[in-house]
């Protein structure tokens, strides 16, 4: 099964806004309820079975874990008595519970942050069969609304569902098609590149390209500080302060965009004449913590391997993350540790068989190597020296 997702903008009326902004409502008060209810189970047994706490403990009535099931009928209940709630699309606040029920299990299993509270809900989803007639779209909540038909949708692709998403520049849908064919993942084949990230320059490749660090936020951001300087001089909640705060979203939306469109087209330019393709696999949470925190979240390098790896499965590319660990300490060449570099130290020079490289392309290098030994495990693979020459090595 084959699914992707198109985005448009709407143009909706002033009563389809009305409804819009209502469900976000509703949907707000349905993820902070059920989430409060969450907290409340975790924290009433987060006492030790053998103490209490000297400061105080939660004492509540004893009830049964609150996971999507039993929070959907809780909902379901609280409908027929709730006018608030029974004013709002059911399948939002469905969609909702299940959207933090995901968020659980992410938390578990994938070692992120407890969820947290909504102060403003900026998007929820819509079932049923909605369909794309010219430039309008049909669907239950909003009967027929407008859009900015940019794109076609394939032929024999069918609409799923949509989401509705509000943001500084307007609303937008987006819309989950779905084809029935069978994807076969992409395969490890053909010229292999490991990438390397770096602080000076975004990223480095074993074929030698460097990408220089882009400047997506710096561009904009003396007039962002300019209007915050004269946001918290307002009445917050005042028309000008209204005012100053759609001019300040509207600057970090321009800047998100500029920093998404320039991924997916280094990403396409990558996966050119490509067939396998290596990163670093990082931990980009403890990565945006460090002295050029500030750098690293403007290069935006978590959501670039995500929007790559997107791209190579659509290019028919193999895509793997490796061990990063000590790959600017081993020399591609010969695979001796050369030990630790200082920062200020851009070229790599192995003092047993004299290989010299810049570094960042040294460890792109390095990534490479790890990414075809973990793929030829008990295998002959064509691998790719420094010297360009193509050797059969068995590991």
């Amino acid at each position: 099964m084959l699914h992707l997702t198109f985005n448009y903008k709407l143009k909706p009326t002033a009563k389809q806004i009305e409804i819009i902004e209502h469900n976000l409502a509703v949907c707000k008060s349905v993820w902070n309820h059920a989430l409060y209810e969450r907290k409340l189970w975790y924290n009433s047994r987060s006492c030790p079975i053998d103490r209490c706490s000297l400061n105080g403990e939660y004492i509540v009535k004893p009830f049964e874990y609150p996971n999507y099931h039993a929070q959907s009928a809780e909902l379901t209940q609280a409908k027929k008595t709730n006018d608030f709630l029974k004013s709002g699309n059911a399948q939002a606040m469905q969609q909702t519970l299940r959207k933090l029920d995901r968020a659980f299990n992410d938390m578990k299993s994938k070692g992120l942050g407890f969820p947290r509270y909504k102060k403003i809900m900026k998007s929820f989803n819509v079932l049923g069969k909605p369909t794309l007639e010219g430039n309008h779209l049909k669907m239950p909540l909003l009967k027929s609304v407008k859009l900015i038909k940019s794109r076609d949708i394939p032929e024999g692709f069918v609409i799923k569902q949509v989401q509705i998403i509000k943001k500084a520049s307007g609303y937008y849908a987006n819309l989950m098609i779905e084809l029935d064919v069978d994807v076969v993942q992409p395969i490890a084949h053909g010229h292999a590149m490991g990438i390397d990230v770096g602080i000076g320059s975004m990223i480095a490749t074993s074929d030698g390209l460097v990408i220089p660090r882009p400047s997506f936020l710096d561009k904009t951001l003396r007039k962002i500080q300019l209007l915050q300087r004269k946001l918290r001089n307002k009445i917050i909640g005042s028309g000008k302060w209204k005012k100053l705060h759609h001019r300040i979203s509207l600057l970090h939306e321009a800047v998100a965009n500029s920093r998404k469109d320039y991924h997916f087209k280094l990403a396409h330019q990558l996966c050119d004449g490509v067939g396998m393709i290596f990163v670093e696999d990082i931990n980009f949470n403890s990565w945006s913590r460090g002295l050029f925190s500030k750098q690293s979240l403007d290069m935006g390098i978590g959501q670039f391997f995500n929007i790559l790896e997107y791209v190579c499965s659509q290019t028919d590319t193999y895509f793997e993350r490796v061990d990063k660990d000590y790959s600017s300490q081993i020399c591609p060449n010969c695979g001796t540790h050369t030990g630790k570099k200082p920062l200020n130290l851009r070229v790599h020079k192995c003092p047993e068989c004299g290989y010299e490289k810049d570094r960042d392309i040294a460890a792109a290098e390095v990534i490479r190597n790890r990414g075809l030994q973990n793929m030829a495990v008990g295998t002959i693979v064509m691998k790719q020296p420094s010297n360009g020459v193509l050797t059969g090595t068995k590991v």
